[in-house]
């Protein structure tokens, strides 16, 4: 597998790349500014809906999403020639991998063989299946039947591989030394490939949802109207993404036949050019992405101060071309829904209900066991030091992917059976909305934990003897059991909310292509009269359609649940997952409600003499 170009990229090639990217930059940038105005519109607009009523139960956790840290020996295929040779890896708390040449040079602070952000990347345990995907990778052109040069992955049968296979950059591969260590490190390369892949979903930021709603409108002008996962990763890393999916054909065309070797070989040297050509788009999209940085910040900034004055009169105007419009193309879209959505959308819902339901469920029953268990060890008058390395494993329960693993494996249960019947929509991003179910399988895990760490710190004293902290522990639990299933049940129906319009509206909008956006330029003139660029008609005309779909969603959900009010979903508990601020609802925690016996005091005490203040929280 020595087969390799000896510069992947001459001078000529590398600016060619560079103006590649400044092109998508021009055109990307534009509609950026332009989304950034309706992200902030929509935001001002959502603090004008009362949520006195409708906000979460459970604490939001504090502590911000992380991998926990993995490390140890394995050996990696690396060289030219490749060969196996050992190295000591890090998996590190942002989801990037680094390898070193020993422990030694690791704990000695020294610099890394390599490194790799672990965005996109797609974990592979079996040595057949990857050698297949190198079969298929880079199918052999007429003539090129060389005898191949020895290939060490085959020489060598590895009994415990890691293969880390991404689309777009070079392979990672990689063994364990047992079945143990492979499982291990499978488990935490998955976690920090999806902590790295989901950062724009789980930011609540306008900014990013301006670039997720930006990517998808450039897609769709270029025809691409399905969801996929090319929005996994950081902004720059999208971008890269999109033009490396642009970029794909062409590379295969002119560059592909400058590759030696044949085979395997031939394919390793593909991933090898792949690899360089992200490298340069990626640097490229960096640099242009912090050269927008300042104005972008000066732009939000801007906006805010002059759409929140004029708000109501902004959403009056939005809701009145609103209903023109959607007279206008009523017909069409319900012609459209009538025939092409309803008839899926029953075995969609229940699907993605069965789904989120099974993966919190696992969760439920990790939370009561890791409670009851730290119940039994106060009953049981355990030692200070015990006791705290009991509290400090309920604590990480959320960050360990072993024990989430139950949950995380729940979500991916029906990921077949969902690519089946989103494929009819032209929906590829199954991959997305499993790491969406894990993540919130997560972020409830730790709003639980932080839930009863903290209310249990406000119920137990020094005036309390183990027995009775056991029982108020007992308390603690149940009042979190409630507050767990009343989030669970919010966040489930915005979970299938959320990715059904995923699924559903980029296709609808494909469908209605043709006939209906010719009808926008009649209300056009109306909404540049108002002068601020966060209305537009695509927009507006998008959110037609968006309330339609909802409309039927909301009504398919009501007969899967049997709720009485599903449009809550939305507006209920506030879509802020992993909030890096104090939390904005004031939960019974934070006002001290929680139930008393003679001797409690709201403040944190100690959870008995041995321990200090806020041992459960801290």
């Amino acid at each position: 597998m020595g087969g390799r170009p000896s510069s992947p990229l001459d001078k000529r090639q590398q600016q060619h790349l560079r103006g590649q990217v400044d092109a998508l930059m021009k055109n990307f940038l534009p509609q950026y500014r332009v989304q950034l105005a309706a992200s902030v519109l929509r935001q001002i607009s959502r603090e004008l809906v009362p949520q006195e009523l409708a906000g979460c139960q459970l604490l939001h956790s504090k502590k911000l999403p992380r991998v926990r840290e993995h490390r140890g020996p394995l050996i990696q295929l690396q060289g030219h020639p490749l060969q196996w040779q050992p190295v000591f890896c890090v998996l590190r708390g942002d989801g990037r991998l680094e390898w070193f040449s020993r422990r030694e040079e690791y704990e000695n602070g020294g610099r890394p063989l390599g490194s790799a952000a672990l965005t996109g990347y797609t974990v592979l345990t079996s040595q057949h299946e990857y050698l297949h995907l190198l079969d298929t990778l880079c199918p052999d052109s007429p003539g090129d039947h060389t005898e191949e040069e020895p290939e060490p992955l085959l020489e060598m049968p590895v009994n415990f591989p890691l293969f880390l296979q991404h689309p777009f950059r070079r392979h990672l591969c990689f063994s364990a030394a047992t079945g143990e260590m492979q499982r291990a490190w499978r488990l935490a390369l998955q976690g920090g490939i999806r902590l790295r892949g989901t950062v724009l979903q789980r930011s609540q930021a306008p900014a990013a949802h301006a670039f997720l709603d930006t990517i998808r409108l450039y897609r769709q002008h270029k025809g691409h109207f399905g969801h996929d996962d090319m929005t996994l990763g950081s902004d720059a890393e999208v971008l890269t993404a999109v033009l490396m999916r642009e970029l794909l054909p062409a590379l295969q065309a002119q560059i592909q036949t400058g590759l030696r070797g044949a085979g395997r070989a031939r394919a390793w040297a593909w991933t090898e050019l792949l690899d360089a050509v992200h490298a340069a788009v990626l640097a490229g999209a960096s640099a242009g992405l912090r050269a927008f940085q300042l104005e972008k910040d000066e732009l939000l900034a801007a906006l805010d101060r002059t759409i929140r004055p004029d708000v109501d009169h902004l959403l009056r105007l939005r809701g009145r071309v609103s209903a023109k419009l959607l007279a206008e193309v009523q017909g069409p879209l319900e012609s459209c829904l009538s025939r092409k959505v309803d008839a899926q959308l029953p075995r969609l819902t229940q699907t993605l209900l069965s789904t989120v339901e099974a993966a919190l469920a696992a969760v439920q029953t990790l939370l009561v066991q890791g409670m009851d268990r730290l119940s039994r060890h106060l009953r049981g008058s355990p030692s200070s030091t015990r006791l705290r390395k009991e509290v400090y494993s309920f604590g990480e329960m959320p960050w360990d992917p072993e024990l989430m693993q139950t949950c995380y494996r729940e979500a991916e249960r029906s990921q077949g059976h969902l690519g089946q019947l989103v494929a009819l929509f032209g929906f590829s991003g199954v991959r997305s909305l499993v790491f969406g179910a894990q993540d919130l399988s997560q972020q409830l895990m730790a709003d639980a934990v932080a839930t009863f760490l903290q209310l249990a710190d406000q119920c137990l004293t020094t005036a309390l003897d183990c027995i009775q902290a056991a029982q108020q522990l007992e308390k603690v639990r149940g009042r979190v059991l409630k507050k767990f299933q009343s989030d669970s049940s919010s966040f489930q129906r915005k979970f299938v909310r959320r990715w059904q319009i995923c699924i559903f509206l980029p296709f609808v909008l494909s469908q209605l292509e043709p006939s209906c956006k010719a009808e926008l330029s009649e209300f056009e003139g109306e909404v540049l009269a108002v002068g601020s660029p966060a209305l537009t008609i695509e927009g507006i005309y998008e959110d037609v359609i968006q309330g339609a779909l909802l409309q039927r969603i909301d009504r398919e959900l009501k007969k899967a649940l049997g709720a009485s009010d599903v449009s809550c979903a939305l507006d209920g508990c506030s879509e802020v997952p992993w909030k890096q601020a104090e939390a904005d609802e004031e939960t019974e925690a934070q006002r001290g409600t929680c139930p008393k016996q003679p001797g409690t005091c709201t403040e944190v005490q100690p959870l008995y003499p041995l321990l200090p203040p806020g041992t459960f929280w801290s």
